[in-house]
């Protein structure tokens, strides 16, 4: 029986337990949000994970994507980038590898983390049917559905399926055009397919088929956002809402067959559009999680965009988004490294820790911070902070005289002049 299936039966399972114990809220309260919808927590039968709640009412979660390339092909590097971002504190994965043999570095990288782990069946799919026929618009239909079963019973937890993507939406694409083009690599694959072939996307039309397929493997269904935005001159288009209409209803189809759905958004959207765009998305979609891809705000910071990001995914997450794709400070330029990934983890944890500040009213850990810093209780603001460890680090690389201070103030602490001559603590 799926999660929605006992929800709906006023089960609660273990994994609703789990959430609810780690969110701080009541269990029933996370069986109604799974029941309605609102919530899902990705699941596999095939392997133990830590659970992840992922929804309203719950804290902004955090995905990290690695994988391999057509360059860069090092199942070794993969795996210490998924040991990294669970450390640094990432609560899913993205194995979304383009290069090697597919199912291995996804078994291997599955193996190497407790974390649900999400994938794109579509690219095993399309990258295959290049390898063994030449071009990707060779894909035979069958090939998709099988990369997706195959994946899922390595014990992927969520699939971000590109079901939204049909001839309506090539149309308002064609129609409207592009200054950045097409960014999703997914979105490009299933276009060029049916442009092509003159066919109908196989993951929208066969969508009951794809729904057996999810449900036998307990797997959460990401609808993909194949036309989003890569510059932010083309957010919330034409292209992205149709995109998104399509998405919100077939969202509602998986639900009903039960089988646990996000709705993802997009990726490149200047700050005045956000707010709609998330309310678009929850509206829309009947409050369905919303997964959110940065966004990125500007698109002139290269080496710079995990912070063009941790602006969009702020105030995404304060919107009420509920989910959020880290960006690394590689992105556009390079494939990241391990160092990359920890940063781009740390950067959207602080990103979505700002944002539950204003959705859930979530400050008693910076309260506990003024506090810390205030009496200069530094091993209390080391255990508080996002990042102990650099923080330690910083502090002393460049130790003061006086512990109790540091080297930015020196003999002129502010806080520790004050709290020799007045009592200024709550």
């Amino acid at each position: 029986m799926s999660l929605i299936e006992e929800a709906n039966k006023g089960n609660i399972t273990d994994e609703m337990k789990e959430v609810a114990a780690a969110e701080g809220v009541e269990p029933d309260f996370v069986r109604r949000g799974i029941a309605a919808g609102r919530i899902v927590i990705p699941v596999t039968p095939y392997r133990e994970i830590k659970h992840c709640g992922i929804g309203k009412g719950l804290t902004t979660k955090v995905n990290a994507s690695i994988g391999t390339s057509s360059d860069i092909v090092d199942i070794s590097l993969e795996i210490e980038k998924a040991k990294a971002a669970e450390a640094a504190g990432a609560d899913t994965l993205m194995e979304l590898s383009t290069g090697g043999n597919f199912l291995d570095i996804r078994k291997q990288v599955i193996d190497a983390t407790s974390l649900s782990v999400g994938c794109v069946p579509l690219y095993q799919a399309f990258i295959e049917a290049a390898r063994k026929y030449g071009s990707v618009v060779d894909m035979k239909e069958d090939e998709l559905f099988k990369a997706t079963d195959d994946q899922a019973k390595l014990g992927s937890n969520f699939m971000a399926i590109h079901t939204g993507i049909n001839l309506f939406t090539v149309e308002r694409l064609k129609n409207q055009g592009r200054y950045g083009g097409l960014c999703s690599r997914g979105g490009a694959f299933m276009t060029a397919w049916m442009i092509h072939n003159e066919k109908e996307n196989p993951l929208y039309s066969e969508f009951d088929y794809l729904l057996e397929i999810m449900k036998e493997h307990e797997v959460t269904l990401s609808t993909g956002n194949g036309m989003r935005a890569g510059a932010v001159h083309d957010a919330t288009d034409r292209a992205q809402i149709q995109e998104l209409v399509i998405n919100s209803e077939l969202s509602d189809r998986a639900h009903e067959a039960g089988v646990q759905t996000i709705v993802e958004g997009p990726g490149h959207v200047p700050i005045d559009e956000i707010k709609t765009n998330v309310t678009l998305m929850k509206r829309m979609s009947g409050d369905k999680p919303f997964y959110m891809l940065g966004p990125l705000v500007t698109d002139i910071a290269p080496g710079y965009d995990h912070i063009v990001t941790a602006i969009g995914a702020s105030i995404s997450s304060a919107a009420g988004c509920d989910f959020l794709c880290y960006v690394t400070p590689a992105e556009h330029l390079a494939l990241p490294n391990v160092e990359d990934v920890r940063t781009g983890v740390i950067t959207s944890r602080i990103a979505a820790h700002i944002g539950d500040m204003i959705k859930l009213g979530k400050r008693d850990q910076d309260l506990a911070m003024a506090r810390a810093r205030r009496d200069l209780d530094w091993e209390k603001m080391y255990s508080l902070a996002i990042d102990p460890e650099h923080a330690r680090h910083i502090r002393d690389s460049r130790a003061p005289d006086d512990t109790e201070a540091c080297t930015m103030c020196g003999n002129y602490c502010a806080l520790k002049i004050v709290r020799e001559n007045l009592n200024l603590a709550k």
